[in-house]
């Protein structure tokens, strides 16, 4: 008979068991917890780590934990990655690795393989749900409350998810919705329409997205800036999700840093939030430290997404400002609030695949 004292349960979610379970609203909540924690507790966090092969396959690494949530952990995943001068693709993506710990006792609870996506569309693109949430959580604070209009600079998976994180977060009446491909424009509309209780106009002409609106989102593969920041309005509230790593000039790979934004953009912001100050000096991000390096601004100008949340900078402060979130790179404190809300759901709903493991030290 086996000694079950020297025995502990670990739960393993593969990708069928994750894809339904969770929804923007929710995930949008968590986001917020996870960064207000690591505010709180800064050393359950660190920033992003990559690591590159020579034939390109990137491995990235998001350690940390929500102490409000019991977990602690890491996000692994791997991608073959691409590039030419001006777009990064994706030739092969794999399925993202998730280890989740109890924060208080160090047991190993679950292992999750898969994509976690919103239970309405599935899957589109890796990490849609937690980039996505992560905007919600800028535009929740920082967006004006008014906000009716919004632009939109992409049309694959993570431009979607944005979308439905921005109507849970304000009432938009119209999204307009820019692309270089025509066709990559009407499929991405024709895929909203019965999600998002707005109007859609597809645009031709870039200044368009810009013109008018009160949130400007930006999800492409582009490594150049999209939209020029003199193209800006007061009172604007603008969300870019490019955030490079300097591996890829050190790898020859790319001449300079990847970014959507220009330093014009950077220059005009009222409030400029990243959700990670040390990863832009980590990872040498191009969209804020090379406006950083030309003295364009100053660190002083850049604050971060939890100092917003809670309270520690007061964000935006009157209707005129423009405010720039620049989600330069996932965290632990994203991911892992999630997933770890997605185990306890999993286990209610009796999903997954009990491992049994011995003990450390009684095998």
């Amino acid at each position: 008979m086996n000694d079950r004292s020297n025995v502990n349960s670990v739960l393993f979610l593969g990708p069928a068991d994750v894809k339904d379970v969770i929804a923007m609203k929710e995930a949008i909540d968590l986001v917020e917890e996870g960064y207000a924690g690591a505010v709180r507790f800064p050393i359950i966090n660190a920033p992003r780590r990559r690591v590159h092969s020579p034939d390109g396959v990137r491995v990235s690494n998001f350690p940390g934990g929500i102490d409000s949530l019991g977990v602690i952990g890491s996000l692994t995943r791997a991608e073959s990655v691409s590039h030419d001068p001006k777009n990064q693709v994706y030739p092969y993506r794999e399925h993202p690795v998730y280890l989740l710990w109890d924060s208080k006792t160090s047991h190993l609870t679950s292992i999750i393989v898969g994509e976690i996506t919103d239970k309405r569309v599935g899957f589109s693109s890796v990490m849609a749900l937690r980039t996505a949430a992560t905007t919600g959580v800028g535009i929740r604070h920082l967006a004006r409350k008014d906000s009716e209009i919004c632009g939109v600079y992409g049309t694959g998976g993570q431009a979607l998810h944005k979308v439905l994180a921005c109507q849970e977060e304000r009432k938009i009446r119209k999204y307009r919705i820019y692309s270089r491909n025509p066709e990559n424009r009407r499929a991405f509309i024709e895929k909203l329409q019965p999600l998002v209780d707005a109007e859609f106009e597809n645009l031709d002409d870039p200044r368009e997205v810009c013109r008018g609106a009160d949130i400007v989102i930006c999800a492409t593969n582009s490594n150049v800036p999209v939209f020029d920041g003199d193209w800006l309005e007061p009172g604007q509230h603008v969300v870019t999700v490019v955030g490079s790593n300097n591996a890829l000039v050190q790898g020859g790979w790319l001449e300079s840093g990847r970014r959507e934004n220009d330093d014009r953009t950077c220059e005009r912001a009222d409030v400029i939030v990243t959700n990670w100050r040390e990863s832009v000096v980590q990872d040498q991000q191009a969209g804020l430290i090379e406006p950083l390096n030309k003295g364009v601004i100053t660190w002083d100008r850049i604050v971060e997404l939890g100092e917003i949340i809670t309270g520690t900078h007061p964000g935006r402060t009157s209707d005129d400002q423009i405010t720039y979130h620049a989600n330069n790179n996932g965290t632990a404190a994203s991911d892992l609030a999630i997933a770890q809300r997605v185990f306890d759901k999993c286990r209610a709903l009796g999903r997954g695949v009990k491992l049994e493991l011995p003990v450390p030290g009684t095998q």
